[in-house]
């Protein structure tokens, strides 16, 4: 046979081997291949057990996406994975690699599964707003219970062999080299007699409605708005209700239902445009990166002490430089506690904390840098202060070394000047806390070297981070976009709108949290500082509606103080609290203001499309190049909805020209200063065109 599968056997042992790179995923070509491989095996008298194995770094890790809304090609894969169960001699899944989605249903319809001890299992669909399609929802409760199908199924976790074993995933763990284990383990099954074992064959484990009605619960919880890990519950379920082979066309149907979704679409998006923001358009593909061997970090506060956590646990030698002695023994203490509760937890080993505190050497002298290949300012925010930093890094390191700046606003282009080495400047900031928020803003000056922009992208995938690129503004593209959020959250707030009426409609919308909420847990103090630092280009009305400022003043700090816009308990619970009714009452008694009633969906218009009118401003003026670099961030930075695909997609999907005509609502009714809408949005609205398309 030619082509991706082909058929081969070695005395009594027959092989069916994908090749199809880079990842072996389920394209038709495969399908096909292991149609015909089947075929084969069963004509051949002289084989006994097939060996599904594949080439490359991993067994199947997916499916096809890019036959994802088109017409595909017969066979389908339950089609192929349902002639597996009927074949009569014994078929065995040699996994390696990871074994995911469709990938990981090929190995249950195979009758037995030995993996490489480093193996992972997984069921990813629901990230895609999908379900599994080919029998994932009704062999695996059949193999391994109701309890772990259940999690797979509807959590799109991962598990490794040891514990797919355990399970009843996994027959057999390989030692050595995969294919002559998995021959081994085949010609033992054929010594011992081991007749052809379909999961398919197998009854469903006990029923257990409270399982369901607790899982149920906690995914309304756990994971508001997504509608894709509640029909994989429903799908679990129809193998108590209908034959092993009715559930799986019924299973089928659902997921086809599922991919023609707005989620799975929405989810899908999000999945290519992350891959998509890695490749930067003006930037050539064969552009050097640096070589960081070494790195460095300036101002251990909780982001200082984060990021060191971040590279230290990548692997990398990281300097962590302290004002002082104290504060340097207060952030040792404070990483090693950190560090000592996910040992504790079990999500990380001792030897592994022990590894990872031996990367990190500390010091009080800045001088240290010039042993670094890259230095990450992270001290407090104030330009001043950062401009002397900057300063004093240009003096001790020598060119070539990336002086990066963790700043969340300041202009990148100021410390750059200091540095005196412009060209070997940029931004990384990190996200609150560094050490496990996902998203990496990197920011270039007009002046950084390509080399730098190409080894802070490649920087921040080595460190685990999803690094995205922006140019410099006031707050880059996330504190940008959310400055808006807050402003129009302010404004209905003097207006009439109560501060949990705006965090009720922000979470229905799918936010994991309110803004005022989010405020508290923040700290108000934090918020106010950020306003004081904004206050020159503030407008008159942007300074009236200082109410950060007159819950700091009175004390209200937020969660940290038990009191901010809700008050806390012992335990951090959230109440109403009547200080702040008081002092919206009085504010709009000070300002002869007229409270009215504001309902949910002027609420979300409000604050999402002023977040989407600074996006589309953000292209215009060229911060980005394009809405990805936006939804990647406003998703991974700010919590906005993944399921949504991201302001700008959301707003494709609602059509331009019903958000244009919104706009223009709110500017004849608010003012040109906050409505103006982007003259991109404006265009593409009237050409009837999305950002993108």
């Amino acid at each position: 046979m030619q082509g991706t599968v082909r058929y081969e056997r070695e005395g009594r042992i027959a092989e069916a081997v994908i090749d199809n790179p880079p990842v072996n995923a389920t394209s038709h070509s495969v399908r096909s291949g292991l149609i015909e491989a089947l075929k084969s095996f069963e004509a051949d008298a002289e084989a006994e057990a097939l060996v599904i194995r594949c080439e490359g770094k991993t067994f199947v890790a997916g499916a096809d996406i890019t036959e994802f809304g088109k017409p595909m090609a017969a066979p389908m894969l339950p089609d192929v994975l349902k002639a597996m169960d009927h074949v009569r001699k014994p078929l065995v899944a040699a996994v390696h690699g990871t074994a995911l989605g469709g990938g990981f249903e090929v190995a249950l319809a195979a009758h037995y599964r030995i993996a490489t001890a480093d193996a992972k299992f997984g069921f990813p669909e629901v990230k895609l707003g999908l379900i599994p399609g080919a029998g994932g929802t009704q062999r695996t409760p059949r193999l391994a219970g109701l309890e772990t199908a259940i999690k797979l199924i509807t959590e799109g976790s991962q598990i490794g062999t040891a514990q797919a074993k355990a399970a009843g995933l996994v027959d057999e763990i390989a030692e050595g080299d995969l294919r002559e284990a998995a021959r081994g383990y085949a010609e033992r099954l054929v010594c011992e007699g081991k007749s052809a074992r379909s999961a398919g064959s197998l009854p469903m484990p006990p029923d257990d409605a409270a399982l369901f009605d607790m899982t149920r619960k906690n995914i309304a919880r756990k994971m508001r708005g997504q509608t894709a890990p509640l029909l994989a519950l429903d799908a679990i379920r129809l193998g108590y209700e209908l034959s092993f082979e009715q559930a799986l066309d019924r299973e089928y149907l659902m997921c086809k239902g599922a991919v023609a979704s707005p989620q799975s679409k929405a989810l899908r998006h999000v999945f290519a445009a992350e891959r998509a923001v890695a490749r930067i358009p003006d930037l050539p593909s064969e552009t050097p990166v640096r070589d960081v061997r070494k790195a460095a970090v300036v101002g251990l506060g909780q982001m200082g002490r984060g990021i060191v956590m971040t590279i230290a646990s990548a692997g990398i030698p990281v300097i962590a430089i302290a004002k002082d002695a104290t504060h340097a023994d207060s952030a040792r203490a404070a990483i090693a506690k950190l560090w000592s509760s996910a040992v504790a937890k079990g999500t990380m080993t001792q030897p592994a904390m022990d590894d990872c505190l031996a990367r990190i050497l500390w010091s009080t002298d800045i001088a240290a840098v010039a042993e670094t290949d890259l230095v990450i300012e992270a001290v407090t925010e104030g330009l001043a202060w950062k401009q002397e930093v900057f300063g004093q890094l240009g003096e001790n390191t020598g060119p070539g070394t990336i002086l990066a700046s963790n700043t969340s606003y300041l202009n990148i282009d100021l410390l750059a000047e200091a540095s005196g080495r412009p060209a070997d400047v940029a931004g990384m900031h990190f996200f609150n806390p560094a050490h496990v928020m996902r998203l990496l803003e990197n920011v270039r000056t007009p002046k950084t070297h390509p080399e730098v922009v190409a080894t802070i992208m490649a920087f921040g995938k080595r460190i685990g981070k999803l690094p995205v690129l922006s140019g410099v503004c006031d707050g880059f593209i996330v504190n940008r976009m959310l400055a808006k959020r807050s402003r129009e959250g302010f404004f209905l707030i003097e207006e009439g709108a109560s501060p949990a009426a705006i965090d009720k409609a922000v979470l229905d919308f799918g936010f994991p949290m309110g803004p005022f909420a989010l405020s508290d847990l923040a700290g108000l103090d934090v918020q106010s500082a950020a306003r004081a630092a904004r206050r020159t280009s503030m407008s008159e009305r942007e300074l009236r509606v200082d109410f950060p400022e007159q819950h700091v003043a009175a004390g209200r700090l937020g969660q940290k103080s038990g009191t901010g816009w809700y008050s806390y308990d012992e335990n951090r619970k959230a109440s109403p609290n009547p200080a702040t009714d008081a002092m919206i009452s009085a504010h709009a008694a000070r300002h002869g203001l007229a409270l009215r009633e504001i309902g949910d969906h002027e609420i979300v218009e409000r604050l999402i499309y002023a977040m989407v009118n600074e996006g589309a401003k953000l292209i215009d003026e060229g911060i980005v190049s394009r809405p990805h670099e936006i939804d990647v961030a406003m998703i991974n930075g700010l919590g906005f909805p993944s399921f949504s695909g991201g302001p700008m997609f959301w707003a494709d999907q609602i059509g331009l020209s019903h958000v244009l005509e919104r706009i223009e609502q709110f500017r004849a009714d608010h003012g040109d200063e906050y409505w103006t809408p982007s003259p991109l949005l404006a265009e593409r609205a009237r050409q009837g065109k999305g950002f993108y398309n």
